[in-house]
């Protein structure tokens, strides 16, 4: 049986590459491959793969962003995240998405064609120093709402355009991002959001 994979990853030549590895494996074929987010659902929604590759860090929508509708549009469709940078927040998200495989891409193909495989029958695979990281930085202090504020003004938003955004009041805004930086031990809602970031919060 053929396992069909949609490929999504914003850098052309990673992406290339990776689907002509993979062409290899006769067992795996790359049915349709996407350079953002937005492409991949598209992608996602035509070609209705068994196991998306996803790039965490795209334009248009992340990673677990993609998985995250994925698996509620196309619930037969199993997912995997592949990141140059896997932040231990990151793999959380991921985990809670149902992302079933969490993976560097420093990845032989040769691996990550067994990974796929692995995916596809069911089972997980967490890369094993992701793991290591994620358990030792702890849980995310924030919680959700603090998150999605923290994340709407991490690009430096004036409050009253993150409260339109958020859909809450300037005066609830500014309790989250005081909150928030107060449990991140930042001295303003810039450093909060820097901080996040850094760790894979938002």
């Amino acid at each position: 049986m053929t396992v069909r994979i949609l490929l999504a990853d914003d850098e052309h030549l990673i992406r290339g590459a990776l689907a002509a590895l993979l062409a290899l494996e006769d067992d795996l074929e790359v049915v349709a491959e996407a350079a953002s987010g937005t492409e991949a659902l598209a992608m996602a929604r035509v070609h209705r793969p068994d196991v998306a590759v996803l790039d965490l860090q795209m334009p248009g929508a992340d990673g677990v962003s993609v998985a995250t509708s994925l698996r509620s549009e196309l619930p037969g469709c199993r997912t995997m995240i592949v990141t140059s940078h896997g932040l231990p927040g990151h793999l959380k998200r991921a985990l809670t998405a149902g992302v079933r495989g969490f993976v560097p891409k420093t990845l032989s193909a040769q691996r990550l064609a067994e990974i796929i495989r692995a995916v596809h029958s069911g089972n997980r695979y967490v890369d094993p120093e992701l793991a290591a990281d994620a358990i030792s930085a702890g849980d995310s202090p924030l919680t959700a709402r603090e998150a999605e504020v923290l994340d709407l003004a991490a690009d430096g938003a004036p409050i009253a355009e993150i409260a339109e955004r958020a859909s809450l009041s300037q005066g609830t805004v500014r309790n989250y991002l005081s909150s928030a930086a107060a449990k991140l031990g930042a001295e303003n809602r810039h450093t909060a959001a820097r901080l996040a970031r850094e760790r894979g919060w938002v």
